[in-house]
């Protein structure tokens, strides 16, 4: 599956220049995420690269997998143009109960674009059926940016409005 981000999280339309392309797929028994984004070349994270908390901070893409139970299972992925990455299991909003320390991520920048690759163990998902949301964010202070594949509303970005995610069918 191929998705593009071309909004921002209030639904406004982004420029055609600034918009991230996804690919999610099947690989036997994970789920390789691809990334095809701008690079803007804000400051990358002092962490060594790896699994970086708080990289929601940086440049980066993520994708939301959220599961089915109470209180309500969903994955965070995270992944930074650097090679920066980071992966968290959820249960409940916002209540982290397992962060991952071996994702197999890599990342490279080519002038002013920025690819990268993971390998999502199927194992790291909570039970479906799913929904899912990816978002990207760039830029520092005032000028900061949150992209999204679906609009999440509110007065302010929050990734976290899980209600309004939409249907992903996993191979």
């Amino acid at each position: 599956m191929n998705v593009k981000l071309k909004q921002y999280w209030n639904g406004e339309p982004c420029a055609e220049d600034t918009r991230v392309q996804l690919s999610i797929e099947d690989a036997d028994d994970c789920i390789r995420i691809s990334v095809q984004a701008p690079f803007y070349d804000d400051p990358p994270p002092l962490d060594p690269i790896g699994s970086t908390p708080q990289l929601w901070q940086y440049e980066v893409v993520e994708w939301f997998v959220v599961g089915q139970g109470t209180p309500v299972p969903y994955l965070e992925v995270e992944l930074g143009p650097h090679g920066h990455h980071l992966a968290l299991e959820l249960r409940g909003i916002r209540t982290v109960v397992h962060t991952h320390q071996s994702l197999a991520y890599s990342a490279s920048i080519q002038g002013d674009q920025w690819f990268g690759t993971a390998l999502i163990p199927k194992a790291w998902l909570p039970a479906g059926p799913y929904t899912h949301n990816a978002f990207a964010i760039h830029g520092v202070g005032e000028h900061r940016k949150y992209l999204t594949l679906f609009p999440t509303g509110g007065t302010q970005p929050d990734f976290h409005r899980l209600h309004t995610f939409q249907s992903l069918e996993l191979m």
